[in-house]
């Protein structure tokens, strides 16, 4: 470019903002994108449009209550939600629960990482402008959503963990595990035809690598949680802490590029190893009770639990006096991954943003829950 050509170059520098409703995202919150040339030089995300502050509603509540009203926080990772919080007053009443039962929380959440990991790939698939794929995603999570329904009643809300143990209406008798069996076998099959088209596909895999790349080491002082911090190298999943998952032998899936492709590819590899779990636990299923009933309730100070759910690392606290919890604390695995969902923004064309913030696997709805009043 001669010296005259470049006093006449302008560069565009403005502001691109998306929200609080866009066609590609599933939940209201705002993106603020700030541009030059077209390429995206900061991001900011904003959540707070679905608060419905449900740590101060569950205040003063029975622990039962509380319990159930902790599924309503997400429709996604519903289970999770009070899976962990059920774990909670089980820490603090020092309730060991039936193996049995154990075993049939994990085959839930299990089922609920392949529902989940099934729509990310669906809704990705959308963002990305093909259709087809996301249908095709769609389609296999029904096989996922029906066996959600069989054994908990419903298809979002399943109401499966209880102090103590499980519901006996989400029992497994042998009808259940071979449906279960058959569910794992079916979405086996399609995942793998799914994922052979997926990557075969020359237009979509230029689209999504190098787009939207988080390096290890901004992942981990961002604090990215779950399969996106895995997706950048990192070799951490709270399963392998965990004593519910002791019993069963699984992969910790991880890769290197930290970007678009990598963080698709990182669920499709991911759902093989959730299908080996729940086939070890209907295997291995042990018998006898699913609740235990004899515990007694007691005051406690605060209680911390922390589970691995389908997008990270998921935190729940309270105490509980008179039966009634005092102090709620949930932190989902979103609230730590949107400085990611931001910082993969950046050095990628505006036209890309959204798929680097779908590439987080965000649930803004699960993270919108308290706010803060700062008096100044």
């Amino acid at each position: 470019m001669n010296e005259e050509n470049k006093s006449k170059q302008e560069i565009i520098d403005t502001e691109v903002a998306l929200g609080t409703v866009h066609p590609a995202a599933l939940e209201p919150y705002r993106v603020r994108l700030f541009v030059e040339d077209e390429i995206v030089k900061d991001a900011e995300i904003t959540i707070g449009v679905n608060h419905r502050g449900i740590e101060r509603i569950m205040e003063g509540l029975p622990v039962e209550k509380a319990n159930a009203l902790t599924e309503k926080i997400c429709g996604i990772c519903s289970n999770a939600h009070i899976w962990n919080s059920v774990l909670t007053a089980e820490k603090g009443l020092e309730i060991e629960i039936p193996e049995r039962a154990s075993y049939i929380r994990v085959i839930m959440e299990e089922l609920e990482r392949l529902h989940s990991h099934l729509l990310y790939l669906g809704h990705g698939s959308e963002v990305l402008a093909h259709e087809t794929f996301s249908m095709r995603a769609f389609s296999i999570r029904e096989t996922v959503m029906e066996l959600l329904r069989m054994i908990g009643g419903n298809r979002v809300q399943y109401g499966v963990s209880i102090i103590g143990g499980v519901r006996p209406r989400c029992e497994l008798d042998d009808s259940r595990i071979r449906k279960i069996a058959e569910g794992m076998d079916l979405i086996e099959k399609n995942v793998a035809n799914f994922a052979d088209r997926f990557v075969s596909d020359p237009i979509v895999m230029n689209r999504i690598t190098g787009v939207g790349q988080i390096s290890a080491k901004d992942a981990k002082k961002l604090e990215v949680t779950g399969p996106s911090l895995r997706a950048t190298g990192v070799h951490q999943d709270l399963r392998e802490t965990m004593k519910e998952y002791e019993p069963f032998d699984f992969n910790v899936i991880t890769l290197n590029d930290g970007d678009v492709k990598d963080n698709i590819l990182m669920r499709v590899l991911e759902i093989p190893e959730s299908i080996s779990i729940i086939r070890q636990a209907i295997k291995n299923l042990p018998k006898g009770s699913i609740v235990d009933r004899s515990w007694e309730m007691k005051d406690t100070g605060i209680i911390h639990s922390h589970i691995e759910v389908p997008r990270g690392t998921l935190y729940h606290s309270y105490a509980l006096e008179e039966g009634r919890v005092r102090g709620t604390i949930i932190r989902t695995p979103s609230m730590s991954n949107i400085g990611a969902m931001q910082l993969a923004c950046i050095g990628n064309h505006v036209t890309d943003a959204q798929l680097c913030i779908v590439q987080c696997d965000p649930c803004f709805t699960c993270t919108d829950r308290a706010i803060e009043i700062i008096n100044k």
